[in-house]
């Protein structure tokens, strides 16, 4: 399986760094699970304490502000990602594997509708890149 997966990728000769945004990708949705499973940790999503446990893990969470900001920027981040993963394929031509790109359009949508529900709904605020 990793032979597959890793030595005979079915990449052309002529690759680019255009490339590297799947990998990024998936770098960035790590950042954004580990970051947004320690956010959770502290946070709580009652209508009358929700700033104030924002405040705490900004000033009483070790590097709290700093899991924040990468949480925060790292969703931007991955959107900038996505586009220009998808800007690749539709340069190459990926967009004629029809089954491999409706997967991507699948995860797309849901990326988005998560991003909608993770940014949108609790704080009634537009996100940047989901809305």
């Amino acid at each position: 399986i990793a032979n597959d997966a890793l030595v005979d990728l079915p990449a052309p000769s002529n690759i680019s760094v255009w490339w590297n945004f799947g990998s990024l990708l998936g770098l960035c949705l790590a950042t954004q699970i580990l970051t947004g499973l320690f956010l959770a940790m502290h946070y709580t999503s009652d209508i009358s304490t929700a700033f104030s446990s924002v405040c705490h893990i900004c000033r009483d969470v070790s590097y709290g502000w700093l899991i924040r900001n990468i949480h925060a920027n790292g969703a931007s981040f991955f959107f900038i990602c996505i586009y220009m993963h998808i800007a690749r394929g539709l340069y190459y031509g990926s967009y004629l594997y029809k089954e491999t790109w409706n997967i991507g359009v699948v995860l797309l949508l849901l990326t988005m509708m998560t991003a909608f529900v993770g940014y949108v709904l609790p704080w009634g605020q537009m996100s940047f890149w989901g809305a």
